[in-house]
C-alpha cells in the first residue's frame, strides 16, 4: 500500500457531517478516478490525504491517514508549487536540482583528477564513478529531452523558458505546474481536474503519459472518456459515504446501476418478509399455544431490522431535457463553399481559417474538434450570420429553424431574472407554465428570481436548454454543452440529443458525449476542414491507420534511399579506403608467407647437430621460433580483418 485513509470523518460545523466513516487505500501502480456531484467532497478528501487539513475526531476513535514512508506525493492544484517571479526554465529544472547538482561534482572531479595520484586519486576515481553511475542510471543526460517532451505534450512548443511564471495566465500557470509535477514523477501523483484548461491533442497526450506512468495515480476529473481510458477503479463519493467499484468509469456506471437494482430488489423482498413476520407476530403474540414462536419470529424480526438490506436511497431527480421540432427540412440543410473564418473587426481582424467548405445533411450529429484557437466557435458564428465573412457562399435549406446554444451564454442577459428570461422570448407563458418548464431543469424556488448574471455555470446551461426546448429548432448547433453541467445532467443531455431526431452540429471536448451522439466527425485545421464518418472513436482508428501507413512510407522511403546511395558511384575516400585494405591485405599476406618460412627454417634449424650441440644457439633459435609463431597469429589475425 502506498497511501490511504482509514474511517475519516469530516465536519462542515459541529453536527453537518461531509465525509462520513470513510476509508480507502491506494496501491502501487493503480489508476484510481475520484468522482462526485460537486460540493461531494472530493477536493476536502484529496487534502486530508495530503495532510493540508487535519480530519475530525471519529466515533470509534480509529481514523487514520497512511502514506508509506517511500512514497513521494504530488498534487495538483492551482498555481501550485512555481515562484511568480522565477522563469519557466529555472522552475522545470527544479526536480532535476540534485541530479545538476551531481553533474557539477562530476566535472568538478574530472578537472582535480588531473593534479591526483596514489590514493588520492583512487578516491577521487571511485566517487567519479560512483556519481556518474547514479547521474547516468537517472537519464541525468536526458534532462532538456524530458522537459521539452513535456513542454510539447502539453502545448507549449516553441515556448521562451526565459519568460517569467507571472507573465503567464491563469490556466498557463495551471498547465505548467502539471509540467512541473509530471517532471517531478512522484510515487503517487494526486490530480485534481488536471484536462480543464487543455485542449483536446493535450487531453490525448496526456492520457498517453498517465499510461505509461511508473507511480500511482488518483485522479478527480468529469472527464468521463479521460476516466476511461486511465482507471483501473473508481471511487465514488455519494452522500458522506465512500464506495469502490473495479473497472473504468464504464465499468463503474453498470456496476452502480446493477447494484441499486439488486438492493432494491432485496429491499423489496426484505419488506415483504417483514410483512409476513409482523402478520404471524401480531396474529399468534397472545395466543397460548403459539406465544412461544411468535417470540422467535419476533426476535427474527428484529435481527432483519437492525441487521438487513438498508433501504435503497432515493435517486436525486435528474433534469428533464426534451428536444423536438415540428417541422422537417430538406435532405441537403446547409453548405459552406470557400468561406472564410474571421475574427474581429478592422485593423485587429485576424483570419483564423482562409477557405473553408462543407456541408450537413438532415439527421446527421457532426461533432467539430481541433486545437485551441483554430476557429471551432467563430465557425458556428459564422455559419449562423452573427459573425461577418468576406468571400465564399452559405447556403441554409428552406424550413431549416436554428436553436443555439453559446458556451458563454451570451444569448443570455446578465440583469434579467431568470423568469424574466424566459418571459421576455414567450411573452404568452405563464408564470405556471414557465415555472414548470424551469423545474424541469431543476431552476426552482427563489432561482428563478435570480439575476441570470449571478447563478452558477451549470444553471445558466439548464436555462439555455429550458429556452432551446421552447424553441423546437430542427437543427441544434452547440458549443461545449456539457462545459459546467454534472455527471448526471450530463447523462440527461446525451439521451437528449442521442433521441433527438433532427440535426445537429457540436463542438466539444468531451469525446465520451462525441461518442455517443457523432455520427461525423469535422476535423479543423487552419487549412481547411477533413471529415471523418462514425464517431470519435471511428476517427481515433482513422487517424491511427493514416499515423501506421505514413511511418511504414517514410521506412520504405528510406530504405529506397539506402539502396540507391548505394548503387552512386563511390567518392574518392570511398577508393581511397578500398586501396589502403588491398594494401593492408597484400601486407598481410607477405607478413604471413614471410613468417612461415622463418619457422620453416627454425624448424629444420633446431634439428641440425651443429645447433642442437650448441646450448646457447639452441636457446636463442627456440625463443625465435616462439616469438614467430606469435607473431604468425597476429599476421594471420590482421589477414583475416583485411580480407573481411
Amino acid at each position: 500500500m502506498l497511501a490511504g485513509v482509514e474511517h475519516i470523518w469530516k465536519y462542515f460545523e459541529a453536527d453537518i457531517p461531509i465525509l462520513e466513516d470513510v476509508s480507502f487505500t491506494v496501491e502501487e501502480g493503480e489508476r484510481l478516478g475520484l468522482v462526485g456531484v460537486n460540493g461531494c467532497g472530493k477536493t476536502t478528501l484529496l487534502s486530508i490525504l495530503t495532510g493540508k487539513i487535519g480530519f475530525d475526531p471519529t466515533p470509534g476513535g480509529d481514523g487514520a491517514v497512511n502514506i508509506s514512508r517511500s512514497c513521494n506525493v504530488g498534487y495538483l492544484e492551482q498555481n501550485s508549487g512555481m515562484e511568480s517571479e522565477n522563469t519557466i526554465g529555472a522552475e522545470l529544472r527544479k526536480p532535476f536540482r540534485e541530479l545538476e547538482n551531481e553533474y557539477k561534482k562530476i566535472t568538478e572531479l574530472t578537472e582535480q583528477m588531473q593534479g591526483l595520484s596514489g590514493d588520492e586519486l583512487t578516491r577521487a576515481t571511485e566517487e567519479y564513478s560512483r556519481l556518474s553511475t547514479h547521474f547516468e542510471a537517472n537519464d541525468g543526460y536526458l534532462i532538456e529531452v524530458k522537459i521539452n517532451t513535456v513542454l510539447n505534450g502539453m502545448g507549449f512548443r516553441g515556448i521562451d523558458t526565459e519568460r517569467k511564471i507571472s507573465s503567464l495566465s491563469g490556466g498557463e500557470r495551471t498547465r505548467m505546474a502539471l509540467c512541473k509535477l509530471l517532471l517531478e514523477a512522484p510515487d503517487l501523483l494526486i490530480l485534481d481536474e488536471p484536462t480543464n484548461h487543455l485542449d483536446l491533442e493535450s487531453t490525448m497526450w496526456l492520457e498517453g503519459y498517465l499510461g505509461d506512468y511508473k507511480g500511482a495515480v488518483l485522479i478527480v476529473s468529469h472527464n468521463r472518456y479521460f476516466l476511461d481510458k486511465l482507471c483501473t477503479r473508481i471511487l465514488e463519493l455519494e452522500d458522506r459515504r465512500l464506495t469502490s467499484y473495479r473497472g473504468n468509469y464504464s465499468d463503474f456506471v453498470r456496476q452502480k446501476k446493477a447494484n441499486l437494482e439488486r438492493q432494491e430488489k432485496l429491499w423489496n423482498e426484505q419488506q415483504q418478509k417483514i410483512k409476513e413476520l409482523q402478520f404471524y407476530i401480531d396474529k399468534n403474540r397472545a395466543s397460548a399455544t403459539s406465544a412461544k414462536q411468535a417470540k422467535n419470529k419476533q426476535h427474527m424480526l428484529d435481527r432483519i431490522v437492525d441487521e438487513g438490506v438498508e433501504k435503497p436511497k432515493k435517486p436525486k431527480k435528474p433534469p428533464k431535457i426534451r428536444l423536438e421540432y415540428d417541422i422537417e427540412p430538406p435532405k441537403e440543410v446547409f453548405e459552406a463553399k470557400n468561406i472564410d473564418i474571421t475574427v474581429g473587426e478592422g485593423d485587429k481582424a485576424r483570419t483564423l481559417i482562409d477557405s473553408l467548405s462543407f456541408e450537413i445533411r438532415r439527421g446527421e450529429k457532426v461533432g467539430i474538434i481541433g486545437p485551441n484557437g483554430v476557429g471551432k466557435s467563430s465557425i458556428l458564428k459564422t455559419i449562423q450570420g452573427i459573425n461577418p465573412h468576406s468571400h465564399g457562399t452559405l447556403r441554409w435549406a428552406m424550413n431549416t429553424k436554428i436553436a443555439y446554444f453559446d458556451q458563454k451564454n451570451e444569448q443570455l442577459d446578465p440583469r434579467r431574472t431568470v423568469i424574466d428570461e424566459v418571459h421576455r422570448r414567450y411573452p404568452r407563458m405563464t408564470d405556471l407554465e414557465v415555472r414548470t418548464l424551469l423545474g424541469g431543469v431543476l431552476l426552482t424556488g427563489e432561482n428563478v428570481y435570480k439575476p441570470v448574471g449571478v447563478i452558477s455555470g451549470g444553471e445558466k446551461t439548464k436555462l439555455a436548454f429550458a429556452i432551446m426546448m421552447l424553441k423546437r429548432g430542427n437543427v441544434l448547433i452547440l458549443d461545449e454543452p456539457t462545459n459546467h453541467l454534472d455527471s448526471m445532467t450530463c447523462e440527461v443531455l446525451e439521451d437528449a440529443l442521442r433521441e433527438f431526431g433532427g440535426t445537429m452540429i457540436l463542438v466539444s471536448h468531451d469525446r465520451y458525449l462525441l461518442n455517443k451522439i457523432a455520427t461525423r466527425i469535422l476535423e479543423v485545421s487552419p487549412e481547411g476542414v477533413r471529415s471523418f464518418e462514425g464517431n470519435f472513436d471511428s476517427y481515433l482508428e482513422v487517424k491511427e491507420a493514416e499515423r501506421e501507413a505514413e511511418e511504414a512510407a517514410k521506412a520504405a522511403d528510406a530504405a529506397a534511399k539506402q539502396r540507391e546511395q548505394k548503387k552512386l558511384y563511390r567518392t574518392r575516400e570511398q577508393r581511397s579506403a578500398d586501396t589502403k585494405k588491398k594494401q593492408q591485405l597484400k601486407d598481410a599476406e607477405a607478413r604471413v608467407e614471410a613468417l612461415e618460412a622463418e619457422i620453416s627454417a627454425l624448424e629444420e634449424a633446431i634439428s641440425t647437430p651443429e645447433i642442437a650441440a650448441d646450448y646457447q644457439k639452441l636457446g636463442e633459435a627456440c625463443a625465435r621460433l616462439e616469438t614467430a609463431k606469435v607473431e604468425l597469429d597476429e599476421a594471420m589475425a590482421e589477414w583475416m580483418e583485411a580480407a573481411g
